[in-house]
């Protein structure tokens, strides 16, 4: 039976915001994730050219896999966590997706209250948690000169927030590139473009862990 044009054009009037509706949700599943690296001078890529950065080289690494993520550098040369906690409001206007977190190294370098490491990071938890922001939390350790109980106590942070906040969690940043000479600038403590790479090959796995979080929560989020 063939309908009449009235009918018809009711029809399509009716179908076609369900059409772009579906449309739309399918695009926002697709488009490439957002992934924040937020931190200090070893994100931000101290001593090094564009394209040898850490989000750079975790950009590039991520490209090669098939991965459709933006990666944002949010690194700042000498924040503490305090000045870290004071800014992620202002940059988490980036919209990301998801949040790889590496604050505390200066903090022990100027031997810093270990339990004000911990407020601020706990600090900043809770802002990446109220966003429903999936986390990659980043470890790091205290410099040996500190003392085996300022060590103690600084390194536990990481392990202990990962487990409470039920975070995707790299123990160590700078695995196995600390103290290695050849993986590091003259000061010793940032690490150069070989370096990078090592650090970007090690935490890689976790980063696409993270990325399979984000995506879930995308996927959830569009029903």
């Amino acid at each position: 039976m063939r309908l009449p044009p009235i009918v018809r054009r009711l029809a399509a009037l009716l179908v076609l915001p369900l059409l772009a509706a579906g449309t739309g949700a399918s695009l926002a599943a697709e488009a490439p994730l957002r992934l924040m690296a937020f931190g200090d001078s070893l994100i931000h890529g101290y001593g090094l050219p564009d394209g040898e950065t850490f989000p750079d080289q975790l950009q590039a690494a991520l490209t090669a896999q098939g991965r459709a993520v933006t990666v944002i550098n949010a690194g700042s040369s000498g924040d503490t966590s305090a000045a870290g906690l004071a800014r992620l409001d202002w940059n988490l206007a980036e919209k990301p997706d998801a949040v790889i977190l590496l604050l505390g190294a200066n903090d022990a370098l100027r031997g810093l209250d270990p339990a004000e490491t911990r407020r601020n990071l706990e600090a900043m938890l809770a802002i990446l948690e109220r966003h429903k922001l999936p986390v990659l939390l980043a470890g790091m350790k205290a410099p040996p000169n500190l003392g085996a109980g300022y060590a103690g106590e600084f390194d536990a942070i990481y392990p202990a927030l990962a487990k409470r906040h039920d975070l995707v969690f790299y123990p160590f940043f700078l695995e196995g590139v600390a103290a290695v000479p050849a993986l590091n600038q003259d000061d010793g403590m940032h690490p150069n473009a070989q370096g990078v790479a090592t650090i970007v090959k090690g935490i890689l796995p976790k980063v696409d862990e993270l990325l399979d979080r984000a995506r879930a929560a995308r996927e959830a989020a569009n029903g």
